[in-house]
């Protein structure tokens, strides 16, 4: 029987720089339960490392919780990768990894980027520079994310900072998105109309959550039939009855 479900698919971890510390597993998970989210997204930037913490975190519990990240394109474009593992995940991380500019994290400037275990304890501190863009093109990353298994959103497109539109003033012919996300500053149900080019691609709205009273603060309801990445793949296909509720409040 299918049900409507919220999403929120764009949430950081203590992992990135600009993310508070206190966004560790366990508190993620509490907190995308107690917003009654049915499934959320981990999506660092340019790094998957906490994902699979994340993941542990939520057993036992109804959330789905889906791998993914943040990849920086080198034109400074934000992308969603979201996967079906987390070994898909770390199958983009080590790709981003190796594209990623040279460069060490500046603690004092950026923030720390914590790696975490299910428990919240502390495992160890990545040290490359992960505000930072990779040298990948954006179809390239697009590409790469479509190899790998997974799906890609262009990220917060009504930003103009690290936005496919504020980055580029267009949306390239021919690229394979296979959705597209506004901020809570855009209503779904408006978000068609307001953006040329878009009008081809699923919109979702994620909360882009840096700390944690934003979590769930801006997602979408899915018709699905249970919280799964294969349902969520069907509803941004718009399959077998599946699909994204617009209309629906979205807090």
């Amino acid at each position: 029987m299918l049900g409507v479900m919220k999403a929120d698919l764009h949430v950081h971890t203590c992992l990135s720089p600009c993310a508070n510390l206190d966004m560790t597993p366990v508190k993620i998970v509490e907190e995308a339960i107690r917003n009654k989210l049915s499934l959320i997204a981990i999506t660092d930037h340019n790094s998957a490392e906490n994902a699979a913490a994340v993941t542990r975190a939520a057993r036992g519990t109804d959330l789905c919780v889906i791998p993914g990240m943040e990849v920086t394109t080198a034109e400074e474009v934000h992308l969603v990768a979201l996967f079906d593992t987390v070994e898909e995940a770390e199958a983009l991380q080590e790709v981003v990894f190796e594209n990623l500019l040279p460069g060490e994290n500046d603690e004092d400037l950026f923030g720390v980027q914590v790696i975490a275990n299910e428990f919240d304890e502390v495992e160890g501190f990545n040290k490359r520079l992960l505000i930072g863009s990779t040298t990948l093109g954006l179809t390239d990353v697009v590409d790469t994310i479509h190899r790998l298994g997974g799906l890609a959103v262009a990220a917060h497109i009504d930003r103009e900072r690290f936005g496919l539109i504020g980055q580029l003033g267009f949306v390239p012919e021919g690229l394979e998105l296979d959705a597209v996300e506004v901020s809570r500053a855009v209503k779904l149900e408006d978000a068609a109309a307001r953006f040329v080019g878009c009008e081809r691609f699923p919109f979702i709205t994620a909360s882009d959550a840096h700390e944690l009273v934003a979590i769930g603060a801006s997602a979408t309801p899915f018709r699905l039939a249970r919280p799964a990445m294969s349902e969520l793949r069907l509803a941004l296909a718009g399959k077998d009855g599946r699909g994204i509720v617009t209309g629906a409040p979205e807090g």
